[in-house]
């Protein structure tokens, strides 16, 4: 990512919901022939369509942000062109590469062992929540799974997209998983991808539970405390952000406490923590320790705002909190007014978030209403 200048952070409302068009033609790059047929669709949201014969596409109905815009199509390999959306957008024609045919190795996994790795890949993909329940893996025979014994290391890929049916949030999600690996010594998980969100048909019934449904995964998550970070409300959001200290344990040997922390009890304002880039829409997270993120779905009517000016101290909400620990391995965490972090590897999530997994996706445009 190139270099983004930063300047303190002007609290503004949301950017209003007005939606654009963008429209392009994906192109053969060996022969500069039309691709047809191949699936366009920005990542992470509802918007997809399928390339004419000709190649040309047209997407719409975009809210304004940054984007991850994906190209995919048998045969070549898949392509990524992140796009900036404030307007109208027509693109110049995009360049497919064919894919090179290379033989690998292939591994003979006994069928037991198989069916347990993908038991194993399952669980860690879609969480351990009660919305897990009700996903399904369609096409389970596209996913690549590894197993690294004397490294303890579980990886997998998918060859083509995994279709999830997520029967509590009301979504079928086509999910072309790049990178999965988890690592039960440093019990460090991480996975990226690229998803394409679709809506299941339902009765009236079944709609109103999946918008029920979809506002309680939403509560509480990154995409919200993001959104409220820009609108400057994390307090009547819900949201307690603290200063945490951690620093490696000097007497850590495999054994105790790898760290010593140290939580400071003065609640945090948005402004000590973001700042606008130089990027229209693009906001920068940061902050020399961890931040500790508490939210509690029992809204705060004290009104914090005046309370941190006044130097009186903050109540805690009525009841329990749930956590977060967001620790930064880049100087700095970008995110957009969706509320979506643009490199996921710059920030780990321990606590809640790092336990919400793709039974709780939701599309970046998802829009929770009043």
């Amino acid at each position: 990512m190139r270099n983004l200048l930063f300047s303190i952070l002007l609290l503004l409302p949301l950017a209003g919901f007005a939606q654009y068009t963008i429209s392009g033609r994906i192109l053969n790059k060996a022969d500069k022939s039309p691709v047809a047929s191949a699936s366009v669709f920005l990542n992470n949201t509802l918007v997809g369509v399928r390339a004419a014969d000709n190649g040309s596409f047209s997407l719409s109905n975009v809210k304004s942000g940054q984007y991850d815009l994906v190209i995919s199509s048998v045969g070549y390999e898949t392509g990524h062109t992140t796009i900036m959306v404030s307007a109208d957008l027509s693109l110049p024609d995009i360049y497919l590469a064919p894919k090179a045919i290379a033989l690998r190795e292939v591994k003979v996994i006994p069928d037991a062992e198989k069916t347990r790795l993908y038991q194993m890949f399952k669980r860690l993909f879609l969480g351990s929540s009660p919305y897990s329940e009700q996903c399904k893996i369609v096409n389970p025979d596209v996913i690549d799974i590894d197993y690294d014994k004397p490294a303890h290391i579980l990886s997998a890929t998918s060859s083509d997209f995994i279709e999830i049916e997520n029967t509590a949030l009301g979504y079928r999600i086509k999910y072309l998983l790049t990178s999965f690996s988890n690592d039960e010594k440093e019990r460090m998980l991480y996975f990226e991808g690229s998803a394409l969100f679709e809506e299941l048909p339902g009765t009236k019934h079944q709609q109103r539970v999946w918008k029920n449904n979809r506002l309680n995964a939403y509560k509480g998550s990154s995409m919200h405390f993001l959104r409220s970070l820009i609108s400057n409300d994390i307090y009547p959001e819900g949201f307690k952000v603290l200063k945490l200290v951690r620093k490696i344990n000097p007497d850590y040997n495999s054994s105790g406490k790898k760290y010593t922390e140290t939580l400071y009890t003065a609640p945090l304002i948005p402004a000590d923590m973001v700042k606008r880039t130089d990027a229209t829409g693009l906001f920068a997270l940061s902050f020399n320790d961890c931040l500790y993120v508490m939210y509690s779905a029992q809204l705060n009517a004290t009104p914090v705002a005046q309370m941190i000016k006044d130097g009186q101290t903050v109540p805690d909400y009525l009841n329990g909190y749930i956590t977060t620990t967001l620790i930064f391995e880049k100087h700095y965490a970008v995110f957009d007014a969706n509320g979506v972090f643009i490199d996921p590897s710059s920030v780990i999530f321990e606590g809640k978030w790092g336990e919400t997994r793709m039974a709780e996706l939701l599309p970046v445009d998802y829009n929770p209403g009043k």
